[in-house]
């Protein structure tokens, strides 16, 4: 009775599909969050009558065979690569990425870290670093003196002072592109690593080599779809409950089966 196994794969998979679709909604407030995804793959075919195969003495062939599905499984979660709506925050430090592009930092190991989430933040020092107080690349120091600090959407970051009229340059920030985003790796907190899949890192200044702009007290939205999730949970649920209803079936067959005299 493969229908129980087959039925099986078809739960797991509905249910890791729920999974993922949990995980994005409760990121659909976390800054550029980007929706995961789940994709799936038919399992192997068991070849009762390959299609081809000589059927008769004259060179006949089977047009089509006799080929058993076996099931599905998980192929990818992948990551949906689009652009969150921006949200105006007016933060001094809040950046947005309009645009292809991810900010670089370092790590306490000395690993190198990629995020679009420009919430960025001032320690004591006014050393400029993530939320989690990871430092951005390059390395920028904003003076205690400072009045105010604008970026502008190049990376450059000026600092305006007392009895100064022009502002002093203090640094430009720049941006890291990969040729496949979706295999960047995930580690949590807004961050990802590179991958040999992602490919490596392309770093310049923002607005060249394809790379997007930076806007200055915007931060940039999860790009999650309430109404598409929804739909997706609820297409997802009917599906486990059709796999159950054929394990329930090939239940009652095989009760049959054992109650035959």
């Amino acid at each position: 009775m493969r229908a129980l196994k087959i039925a099986a794969t078809g739960m797991l998979a509905q249910q890791m599909r729920v999974e993922t679709i949990s995980n994005n909604l409760a990121n659909m407030n976390t800054t550029a969050y980007n929706a995961r995804k789940a994709e799936f793959a038919d399992l192997h075919y068991q070849q009762m009558a390959r299609p081809g195969t000589i059927n008769a003495a004259d060179g006949t062939v089977l047009p089509t065979g006799v080929q058993l599905g076996l099931g599905v499984r998980p192929a990818a979660v992948s990551m949906m690569v689009e652009q969150g709506a921006l949200a105006q925050t007016g933060g001094e430090l809040d950046l947005a990425v309009e645009g292809s592009g991810y900010l670089e930092v370092t790590l306490p190991s000395g690993q190198s870290a990629y995020t679009r989430d420009g919430g960025l933040k001032m320690t004591g020092d006014g050393q400029v670093v993530t939320s989690d107080g990871y430092v951005v690349v390059p390395d920028l120091t904003i003076p205690n003196d400072a009045l105010r600090v604008t970026i502008n959407a190049d990376g450059e970051v000026y600092a305006y002072f007392n009895n100064q009229i022009e502002p002093e340059l203090l640094g430009q920030f720049t941006l890291a592109n990969f040729t496949n985003q979706k295999g960047l790796q995930a580690i949590g907190s807004n961050l990802y690593l590179e991958t040999e899949a992602s490919g490596p890192a392309t770093v310049s200044v923002p607005g060249e080599d394809g790379l997007g702009s930076l806007r200055q007290g915007y931060l940039e939205n999860s790009s999650v779809d309430a109404v598409r999730e929804i739909t997706e949970l609820i297409e997802a649920q009917r599906g486990y409950e059709l796999n159950s209803k054929v394990i329930s079936a090939a239940d009652q067959m095989l009760a049959a089966t054992t109650q035959v005299r």
